[in-house]
């Protein structure tokens, strides 16, 4: 008898521990002991995970939103621990109690949770026990359960019976109208994700009119989501229906009162372009296009420059150019002189790609002028935009024509005293090396490049090391030799410590690209002469220098020459130069 109530005992045990957690004063501990909820399930096994685990859940749920947040997570991957699919309905009682609380992101984690479980029912279960749930939460009195019920509609549709799913899409519209903008705001964020599942003559009847209705609601937060769903409302309809039941909604919209709506508009306008199809694309988007790029507000104008390539570019080709020649470039010419530096830099950053659309002649008649304005800009973000996309114009009509304009531009960059332009300008060298061509390079840019070696930021000294050894790879070891090896072995005699440092690091990388001869005859003196410098901190990238020369030096100096310094610097004062001399040693050994 005693053995049996000492096995009643222990069973009970982890339900006690997870009890006295719960109630502890500790938001940490709680919040430790709901994400220990698993292993107590699994301590319990499925049947009492079930009869009282899951229902000791849902009567506690009251506490601080992390911990609230904490088990709605846990729930979502609770499946297999209440006995699997045919026990998913186990696991709504508690998942319903927190789609209602007050706090948006749990409400949110548990509809995420919802939607996982509702993955597991079978279309039976779904209408005995997730169908009620949806309906209760969409009959709420608080907005917070109306809110939530707007993501459950689309995860349950498909596997329901016809007479259900018109009770799902009466709901819906209902929560479409609530008094609530918070509630109506939900409907239009969930509304194109309904949408798609929808049959689409009810997507015409019933969805269409709900849509057209939060489109002109009084709130622009709702009407900015319906202008969302405008691209996926619309590529679920017929050619036909387009015009008649989505046009009119986009026009409106994108002459909307509040910015944010025609912002909207602006940033999904090619996503409509491909739904909506080429014939209205060149009847009614290319007017509406050319509004958005002249509207009032900056981020619009912005958001619609920086959408000039992906629109043209999916132009029905017997109008494209037409359309690009009459409408688009006028209103490019006006953004190039953009007072707002955001919109320049959004166009600058698209407006290359323009060249292989509208081919050489338009290019350089055109387009030209353009380039050769931005990059005069006095924003560095426009300037660097326009740098980055060259090779777009360089397969059009070669560099040439820019260089003039270009080399300034490039100079101007590379001392701008913000250092991130600085280094972004570095990425961009091996790209202008390939495109400007060796001669050009040489006698503008080389010195440049050198400059940055010695720069008073790390983090540009390390990219132009590295800028030095992808040069090497495009011109060869020979250029190396002749136009960049001098340069770098004058660092190793520079006052500045961190010169000499910089220089060790630019033959690490050059040693990999610029051969064994000139590895071993050229690179390799200077930095065994270097063991004996003054600064520890040069000694023991030395040392670190020599083991990464190794595998590309000749293997015939390694003994004569390489370990007799190693070897030295293994017993000097500084601790640091010996460990990293016995590692270089252990290195090449192995």
């Amino acid at each position: 008898m005693a053995a049996s109530d000492s096995g009643t005992d222990e069973s009970l045990y982890p339900i006690a521990v997870l009890i006295d957690e719960l109630k502890n004063e500790d938001v940490q501990l709680r919040l430790n002991s709901i994400k220990k909820l698993s292993t107590i399930a699994l301590a319990l096994g499925v049947e009492r995970t079930r009869s009282e685990l899951i229902p000791f859940l849902t009567d506690t749920i009251y506490d601080e939103d992390e911990v609230l947040l904490a088990l709605a997570e846990q729930l979502g991957n609770f499946i297999n621990l209440v006995g699997g699919g045919e026990f998913a309905h186990c696991l709504l009682p508690p998942l319903e109690s927190l789609a209602t609380v007050e706090e948006t992101v749990v409400r949110d984690k548990a509809v995420a949770s919802l939607r996982a479980v509702a993955a597991h029912h079978t279309p039976q279960a779904l209408e005995q026990h997730f169908v009620p749930l949806v309906q209760r939460l969409a009959g709420g009195d608080w907005f917070t359960s109306r809110a939530s019920a707007c993501g459950l509609f689309s995860v349950c549709y498909t596997r329901v019976s016809a007479p259900v799913k018109a009770e799902l899409r009466q709901h819906f519209r209902s929560l479409c109208q609530d008094d609530t903008p918070m509630v109506r705001r939900a409907a239009a964020y969930k509304l194109g994700e309904f949408a798609r599942v929808v049959e689409v003559e009810y997507v015409k009847s019933d969805l269409i009119p709900m849509f057209v209705y939060l489109a002109q609601d009084e709130q622009d937060s709702v009407r900015l989501l319906a202008a969302e769903a405008c691209a996926t409302v619309a590529a679920l309809l017929p050619p036909e229906d387009m015009e008649q039941l989505v046009m009119p909604t986009v026009r409106a919209r994108a002459g909307d009162t509040s910015w944010r709506v025609r912002y909207m508009v602006a940033d999904k306008f090619v996503e409509l372009q491909q739904a909506v199809g080429p014939e209205l694309a060149r009847s009614d988007l290319a007017q509406i296009f050319q509004a958005l790029l002249k509207d009032t507000e900056a981020e619009v104008r912005a958001a619609a420059a920086g959408k000039v390539k992906d629109f043209c570019m999916n132009l029905d080709k017997a109008h494209q150019e037409h359309i690009i020649m009459t409408m688009i470039l006028p209103q490019i010419k006006d953004l190039v002189c953009d007072p707002n530096q955001h919109v320049k830099s959004a166009l600058a950053s698209v407006i290359m790609g323009l060249s292989p659309i509208v081919g050489r002649h338009n290019t350089i008649e055109y387009l030209l002028p353009l380039f050769l304005t931005q990059l005069k800009d006095e924003c560095p973000e426009v300037r660097l935009n326009i740098i980055s996309n060259l090779e777009c114009v360089n397969e059009v009509i070669g560099i040439q024509q820019l260089v003039q304009s270009l080399l300034p531009a490039i100079v101007e960059l590379a001392e701008d005293t913000k250092w991130r332009v600085r280094l972004a300008i570095i990425e961009h060298m091996p790209l202008l090396a390939g495109q400007l061509g060796q001669e050009f390079f040489d006698e503008k840019l080389t010195g440049l490049c050198m400059s940055w070696l010695i720069d008073h930021v790390y983090a540009i000294r390390e990219a132009a090391t590295l800028n030095l050894k992808k040069l090497v790879e495009q011109y060869g070891a020979t250029w190396a030799e002749t136009n960049v090896i001098p340069k770098v072995m004058a660092m190793s005699r520079e006052q500045n410590y961190l010169h000499r440092m910089t220089y060790l690091f630019c033959i690490n990388v050059l040693s990999e690209v610029c051969g064994k001869d000139i590895t071993t005859r050229v690179l390799l003196p200077t930095v065994l002469s270097m063991a004996d410098d003054n600064v520890a901190n040069v000694r023991f990238n030395v040392a670190k220098t020599l083991q990464k020369m190794a595998p590309y030096l000749d293997p015939a100096v390694i003994q004569p020459q390489v370990k007799p310094v190693l070897e030295k610097l293994n017993v000097d004062p500084d601790v640091d130069v010996k460990y990293f001399a016995s590692e270089a040693i252990a290195g090449i050994a192995g």
